[in-house]
């Protein structure tokens, strides 16, 4: 029987990823001879797949050339990147109050590759508590990953998405699911509040309360 789960994203939901991200972007870049990016034009960006977010600070849209940063990308983050993540104050807290709770199932859905996202929750002690992690990868939209959920049986109809970005809204949306939006990462108010979530979130204590 498909359970209700409280569906996370991860960067800029759990933990905040653009120290990481940004450098191991520009180590791409430099890698292909273009100039590196500032970090904070970066940070707009993140939440999005890494082909999107290439394609709109260079214009790379060569299947290629894509593939050949992604992998640079990856060489990088996944030996040094994933460990410059930062857990968000009160995140560890709200998430093992949820895991203490009989009611309560949690997984995550974020576009990183899922072995790089169990990484980073095992740094931080966290993966103990999530049921399941679905990865993406290039070409992969959160939506899919969503509807792959419910058509495997994992999550019912009545589970909810948490995420930060309009990205995270839109595929809750496309499935039929409620949503929260959470302030805390790198989607803004306005950004947030036009898709219209079922709850919005100043803090990460906020998470508690979608329970009981």
């Amino acid at each position: 029987m498909p359970r209700d789960y409280l569906i996370f994203d991860l960067d800029g939901t759990i933990s905040d990823p653009k120290v990481g991200m940004a450098r191991s972007i520009n180590f791409a870049l430099e890698c292909h001879d273009f100039e590196g990016k500032d970090e904070d034009e970066i940070g707009k960006l993140i939440g999005l797949s890494l082909d999107q977010m290439y394609a709109q600070l260079i214009g790379a849209t060569e299947p290629s050339l894509v593939a050949s940063l992604v992998a640079r990308y990856r060489e990088r983050y996944a030996e040094i990147g994933y460990a410059e993540n930062t857990l968000y104050e009160g995140m560890e807290t709200s998430l093992r109050f949820l895991h203490s709770q009989t009611a309560s199932h949690i997984g995550i859905c974020t576009s990183k590759p899922a072995d790089i996202a169990q990484k980073i929750l095992q740094m931080f002690d966290l993966d103990q508590l999530f049921e399941f992690v679905s990865g993406g990868g290039i070409g992969i939209e959160k939506h899919q990953q969503l509807e792959q959920l419910l058509h495997d049986g994992t999550i019912s109809r009545n589970s909810l998405m948490i995420g930060d970005r309009f990205v995270d809204i839109r595929a809750a949306r496309r499935n039929q699911l409620r949503s929260a939006a959470v302030l805390w990462g790198y989607g803004s108010r306005t950004e947030l509040e036009s898709e219209q979530p079922s709850y919005l979130l100043e803090r990460p204590s906020q998470i508690k309360e979608l329970v009981g």
